[in-house]
């Protein structure tokens, strides 16, 4: 039996996923799991029975993920269980930033109570709302993974031409990419090309802030800018600087921070991207799935913190080893396990940067000896037999 806290309220998609050998509750005690949403852990005190973490989400930024690391909790999330949420609610902002349909819905309201007249008011007074199609204009999208994929096809779709940028794509995502979609090389062309511009890249130190005014001054006049991805991408004084200037004509996010609520071309979403049923249901199915494969199996899938690895299983006894990622460790275990008179029948091992993680199925049961054996080597951090 496996106890499994909530920090937020998890859909209940998660528990059936987990099933019967699982207790799944926010008042549990020694949990070896953690499912969370947008809570912080920040200042949590991590208990010494968790063994992972699973985000229901992709952003992790609301866990302390280097502290998780070094106390060898694993910490998933869920990339692209939430996509097609975000794909649409960007969808909706690129027509709004166009159209000023949310200018024109504020306005239409102040008519109530003018009768037979509002009809002719609302001739009278349409035309402070127009605004350019999209079909024939450039959609840049910086960052080409899930999400972004998907806003990309949309926009083919939707007749628009699309550039993407993305140094870390990946052959996987490459393959889902339309044909018609242009790869560039650098931001600069993103800048230079675009009508409108999407962001889908994680909030990181390299890319905090990145639009701000020396961005903004390589980009086309009038042009449209949707931020789904963190309010701290985008330096806002520096967009509200460049919107009285008249060189960017609207910028839509999903992320409210008080000094752009209320702004005069500045449309503010409160945090709806993966606020769909659909969406919270895959992002707990994912998370629980993640969660389940590790406890009982040891595998890790979708890890922010280690390594991926996976495999099916084949011996009496399973060994999982979190250890540092430093010379002669995988001999120095291996070593160990053979020192008892055991054979390990097959094997996978990774690394991902200060961090590695191996899995060794052995012929016969692994005993406490050799555990502690493993233990006591210089730099593993959690061992754990299945």
């Amino acid at each position: 039996m496996f106890n499994v806290q909530t920090l937020n309220k998890i859909s209940p998609v998660a528990v059936n996923a987990l099933g019967a050998n699982y207790t799944v509750a926010d008042d549990v005690q020694a949990p070896e799991a953690i499912l969370v949403r947008s809570a912080s852990m920040h200042e949590m005190e991590m208990p010494e029975s968790l063994l992972a973490i699973a985000r229901a989400g992709a952003g992790v930024n609301n866990i302390p993920l280097d502290k998780c690391a070094e106390k060898g909790i694993v910490v998933f999330n869920t990339p692209g269980a939430n996509a097609n949420a975000v794909k649409e609610l960007v969808l909706t902002g690129l027509l709004l930033s166009s159209r000023k349909v949310v200018a024109g819905i504020e306005w239409a309201k102040t008519l109530k109570g003018n009768g037979d007249a509002v009809g002719k008011m609302v001739e009278k007074g349409k035309g402070q709302f127009v605004g350019p199609e999209i079909k024939g204009k450039t959609l840049g999208v910086i960052g080409l993974g899930a999400i972004g994929i998907l806003v990309a096809n949309a926009a083919v779709a939707l007749g628009m031409d699309v550039v993407g940028y993305d140094p870390y794509l990946s052959v996987d995502h490459a393959l889902m990419i339309s044909r018609k979609v242009k790869h560039v090389n650098t931001l600069d062309e993103i800048y230079a090309a675009s009508d409108y511009i999407t962001v889908h890249v994680p909030l990181t130190p390299d890319t905090k802030g990145f639009i701000n005014s020396e961005s903004i001054a390589k980009m086309k006049d009038n042009v449209r800018i949707m931020n789904y991805s963190r309010a701290d991408l985008v330096v806002s004084a520096d967009v509200l600087k460049a919107i009285a200037d008249k060189k960017i004509a609207c910028y839509v996010t999903d992320f409210a921070t008080d000094d752009i609520l209320g702004e005069d071309g500045v449309i503010v979403m409160p945090h709806l991207g993966a606020s769909t049923p659909e969406s919270e249901d895959n992002c707990a199915k994912m998370a629980a799935d993640e969660i389940k494969d590790f406890l009982e199996n040891g595998n890790i899938t979708n890890s922010v913190t280690l390594p991926n690895v996976a495999m099916a299983r084949s011996g009496a006894a399973r060994v999982c080893v979190i250890y540092k990622n430093v010379p002669n460790m995988i001999s120095s275990i291996c070593a160990k396990i053979s020192d008892s008179g055991n054979n390990i029948e097959s094997m996978a091992n990774q690394s991902k940067k200060e961090y590695s993680y191996m899995i060794a199925d052995t012929a016969n049961a692994v005993d406490a000896a050799v555990v502690d054996a493993i233990k006591a080597i210089d730099g593993v951090i959690r061992v754990r037999v299945l």
